[in-house]
């Protein structure tokens, strides 16, 4: 989305302490999503796949980023991205909840 913010991820103070998969249930459906949590808020990403592969049958040529998880660096390779499903979330405007299992 068009933010009046720049970029909100090149904050060089910002640290990232964790990310990885997470199924989100959104009204009826399931979603394949992918977080990210930095010091300072969430961002929830949506998985998505390419048909086609990047770089054709040779994907280990793909350049990837050597700080991102061997997970996310995988799916990148095979012609998957991720693109922010809303805006991120602020830390101290987020509650978490413990919740049973369905």
């Amino acid at each position: 989305r068009e933010n009046s913010t720049e970029n909100i991820l090149s904050s060089a103070n910002r640290l990232l302490l964790h990310e990885g998969r997470l199924m989100l249930a959104e009204s009826t459906r399931l979603l394949d999503v992918y977080l990210f949590l930095f010091d300072d808020f969430l961002l929830i990403t949506k998985i998505k796949r390419n048909k086609k592969k990047y770089g054709g049958s040779d994907t280990s040529l793909i350049p990837v980023c050597p700080s991102l998880t061997p997970e996310l660096q995988s799916f990148i390779r095979e012609g998957g991205f991720c693109t922010v499903l809303d805006q991120p979330i602020p830390l101290d405007r987020l509650i978490l909840k413990n919740v049973e299992p369905v």
